[in-house]
């Protein structure tokens, strides 16, 4: 097996296994506490709910799928992703929405419920805090873990990525928008208690991912050395970004200095302080959070 088949299949292992925890939450966590994780499953689970309840109000003995639905519901997002992202990403992506949803259809709650104690179960059942936060770290770790492996569980991710790549436009105020809604109509159809213990499940996820996932997250970095010219050329190599150069002076030594700036993604900041180190033992380098760019900045390709 190459080397290229071993990453290959050690990926779609990692997005199996991201997958499963997916369905795991979906049917534990979610369901015990009438959650709505937000974004394309959301508005899945809600439909789902939605027509469960209505069957129930009838004679009828069935059970609505959850996969299906969801496949349906991530139809239009993932025609964006094959037509403007790309179609690796896309295709990955569209492996963890299909296969999460048929293992939430799959997940064995009765036996796991079995597994737990009562009282334990009990008590978990009766604490909606603890279920929306201990939910919502095991959904941000199943949603880390697909991105690392450049895809994403669907839905609002697709559309958020392309305005934000091909539009340039700010993606924050939808995507709260859009779950704004799925709560809104959760809430009036189930009880609000649900609803809004889904804002903390849905922001304790979010900050699990922001944690973990560190790509679209901006850093910038100010290195004072006297190896200019060395330094950009080794930050262009290990992360295709530019740097501009600014001649300065010391105030301390009286020496002339370079001061070497660059905004870079903040997963690069630790290879680029090596390459520094290498370079200029005695650089000093300042690294600081930056909430927005303007201009051209480049992205990793995804296909």
């Amino acid at each position: 097996m190459t080397v290229k088949s071993r990453t290959e299949f050690l990926r779609y292992a990692v997005l199996a296994l991201a997958s499963l925890i997916m369905a795991l939450d979906y049917r534990t966590f979610v369901d015990w506490g009438g959650l709505y994780p937000g974004g394309a499953a959301g508005l899945a689970l809600l439909i789902q709910r939605v027509a469960q309840a209505v069957i129930d109000a009838t004679s009828w003995n069935a059970t609505v799928p959850f996969g299906p639905i969801n496949l349906i519901v991530n139809a239009i997002p993932v025609w964006i992703g094959f037509k403007y992202i790309g179609k690796k990403f896309t295709l990955l992506s569209l492996f963890v929405i299909f296969l999460s949803g048929f293992l939430a259809d799959l997940v064995p709650v009765e036996a796991i419920e079995a597994a737990i104690p009562a009282h334990d179960l009990a008590r978990l059942k009766g604490d909606p805090f603890l279920m929306s936060l201990f939910g919502g770290i095991v959904f941000g770790f199943a949603i880390a873990l697909c991105l690392r492996c450049d895809a994403t569980s669907g839905g609002a991710d697709f559309i958020a990525i392309y305005l934000s790549e091909k539009k340039g436009r700010e993606t924050w105020n939808i995507i709260l928008a859009f779950n704004a809604v799925i709560l809104l109509c959760g809430g009036f159809q189930f009880g609000w208690t649900g609803a809004l213990y889904s804002i903390i499940y849905q922001f304790t996820y979010l900050q699990v991912v922001h944690l973990m996932y560190r790509t679209y997250q901006y850093q910038t970095i100010l290195i004072v050395t006297t190896e200019p010219e060395k330094i950009c050329k080794a930050i262009y190599h290990a992360t295709h970004h530019g740097a501009t150069v600014i001649d300065a002076h010391g105030g301390f030594r009286n020496e002339e200095k370079s001061i070497v700036f660059s905004v870079v993604a903040a997963d690069d900041t630790t290879k680029i302080h090596s390459l520094c180190k290498t370079i200029d033992p005695e650089a000093f380098i300042d690294v600081m959070s930056t909430s927005r760019v303007i201009g051209r900045f480049y992205l990793r390709p995804r296909d």
